[in-house]
């Protein structure tokens, strides 16, 4: 995941987590992590798809966690937005008469798998609670 949506999304997450029970607007959600509420709004989609956030509508809307900080881990916001391999993309066309070109891509992939396996076991067992208590000492 070669990208800030892991670190955007645990902002928001974050941010939600330590207003329990309060609506967030995403324009206060975007303020504090200094991008655009339209970014915001496209990630909290992904989060509500996900049962991490809730949204509503309208001049009293805005956002909060779907579930207690306590009950969300890493590795559920990790799955949530995950869009590509912890360890990049593989070349697309490697020259298929090389020994190695030809079977590369094979290889690679049992790499990444078990790469986003320790990825997700490690995150699996830290909690948002657990962050955002860093925060709060």
């Amino acid at each position: 995941m070669n990208n800030a949506r892991f670190a955007t999304n645990m902002h928001i997450l974050t941010l939600l987590a330590s207003m329990p029970g309060e609506w967030q607007s995403s324009e206060w959600l975007a303020g504090s992590i200094n991008i655009n509420p339209v970014m915001v709004r496209k990630e909290l989609s992904v989060l509500q798809e996900a049962g991490l956030v809730v949204t509503r509508k309208g001049k009293d809307g805005g956002s909060m966690l779907g579930k207690p900080a306590a009950a969300i881990t890493l590795a559920e916001v990790y799955a949530a937005i995950k869009q590509s391999e912890v360890l990049g993309r593989k070349n697309l066309n490697p020259n298929p008469k090389c020994p190695v070109g030809k079977n590369i891509n094979k290889k690679l992939d049992q790499l990444f798998l078990e790469t986003d396996d320790i990825v997700a076991a490690f995150l699996a067992g830290k909690t948002l609670a657990g962050f955002v208590a860093q925060f709060h000492r």
